[in-house]
């Protein structure tokens, strides 16, 4: 399915109810189903916290997790420590290109049976029953935090518990501070030191513990870039969110500081304001600990017309696509300058975007969410625009709800 979306003035005042975080529920899915008196609400209706939830719940020989990033590395270590029978675990073409050697060599330290189908040091992945006897692993920091998460959220599991020793600058530490932080609402007694994580096993069984899930951040930040680009005095309301939270992502609130939006913070709810049209440029931002929303601060800067640089991007070449070389092929498409590197983008200010181009999505929702926000400076065509339902199913209805025109483009 691809969708036109045409030149268009958002209604202000408008309320969104965003699902919840998709980060927050895998997690919390591997955790109930560790430990059955976890009561979970506001699950995310994402395709990956369905396919996370399915693989849980069945007990198939071949798990096949499509796209799902988050589930491929988190089942890795359920799996390891939980099966009692060979377990296959494969996804889409894109998974099978995307690195999990270093999961796979901490699993195997610590006793685990895991190999390789195919390729080594990629999906699919054979898991036969083990035994863990070990309870302290190294790990390379700087790749991926899901490997350290998927570690961690299977540590009080262990009958040991953990000691993980980090080696290297760790990437993205709210997520594993998020992590840390649900297990100690369990009732697990961890410790993050330096570049140590230790985490005690839970013998003792929990009492019944619900957790509500918070709203998206990553899912906000697309309005974040709407209000951007909106006249002065625009608003929208976006449910339900907290002010501590443990979504690294949050930080949007104050970056978008940068960008004329002020964030309100109510019981359940944020409100986004449009309150100037000021900018202090160019815009420099270390985005290592909330990479998730570089392709939406990147087409910002372009509809504004403001020169960016962005850093601490290297997680990004190892997403659902090169999401640098993609951003860049899709910014240049509509008019824009761009460079990039192993880890950086740089954007040249633009005073125009061009009309009616088709953006690729290339598999990756958020290629397809970060550039609708541009329906506020000019027509826009986003190819395969269906590809959102992996974190976000609702995405084109909401923003439907708040003016944005679009319709679908049928085949001739």
């Amino acid at each position: 399915m691809d969708l036109k979306l045409y030149k268009s003035k958002i209604q202000s005042s408008k309320t969104i109810r965003i699902t919840g975080s998709k980060s927050e529920s895998n997690r919390l899915l591997l955790l109930k189903s560790l430990y059955s008196n976890i009561v979970l609400e506001n699950l995310s209706n994402s395709d990956d916290t369905s396919l996370m939830q399915k693989a849980i719940a069945s007990n198939d020989t071949l798990v096949d997790i499509h796209h799902a990033g988050t589930a491929m590395r988190f089942l890795t270590a359920y799996y390891a420590t939980t099966t009692n029978q060979d377990v296959v675990i494969t996804g889409s073409k894109r998974m099978q290109e995307r690195p999990i050697a270093i999961l796979v060599g901490a699993l195997r330290d610590l006793g685990a049976d895991v190999s390789y189908v195919n390729e080594d040091g990629f999906p699919p992945l054979k898991i036969t029953p083990s035994k863990i006897t070990k309870h302290k692993v190294t790990l390379k920091a700087n790749v991926s935090s899901q490997y350290i998460s998927a570690l961690l959220l299977i540590a009080p599991s262990l009958p040991n518990g953990l000691k993980l020793i980090l080696e290297g600058e760790i990437t993205s530490v709210p997520y594993i501070k998020m992590t840390l932080s649900l297990l100690e609402e369990l009732g697990v007694k961890t410790n993050f030191d330096n570049q140590i994580i230790s985490i005690k096993p839970l013998t003792k069984s929990i009492n019944i513990k619900t957790f509500t899930v918070e709203s998206d951040w990553s899912s906000a930040s697309y309005f974040y870039s709407i209000i951007a680009l909106s006249d002065i005095g625009t608003t929208v309301t976006l449910k339900s969110y907290k002010s501590r939270s443990l979504q690294g992502d949050a930080v949007l609130a104050n970056l978008y500081e940068n960008f004329g939006v002020e964030t309100t913070f109510f019981e359940h709810s944020i409100r986004l304001h449009k309150s100037t049209t000021k900018i202090s440029t160019p815009i420099n931002f270390n985005l290592s600990n909330a990479p998730d929303i570089a392709q939406t601060i990147a087409v910002t800067c372009f509809g504004l017309g403001v020169e960016c640089h962005l850093s601490g991007l290297h997680t990004l070449k190892i997403k659902e696509t090169d999401r640098l070389i993609a951003l860049q092929s899709e910014i240049e498409k509509l008019g824009g300058e761009v460079n990039t590197t192993e880890n950086t983008l740089h954007l040249k200010a633009t005073k125009s975007v061009n009309e009616s181009v088709e953006i690729e999505t290339y598999n990756d929702h958020r290629m397809a969410m970060a550039f609708a926000p541009l329906a506020l400076k000019t027509a826009i065509i986003i190819k395969d625009a269906a590809v959102v339902s992996k974190s976000y199913p609702d995405f084109w209805r909401d923003l439907e709800s708040i003016g944005i025109k679009l319709r679908e483009i049928t085949a001739n």
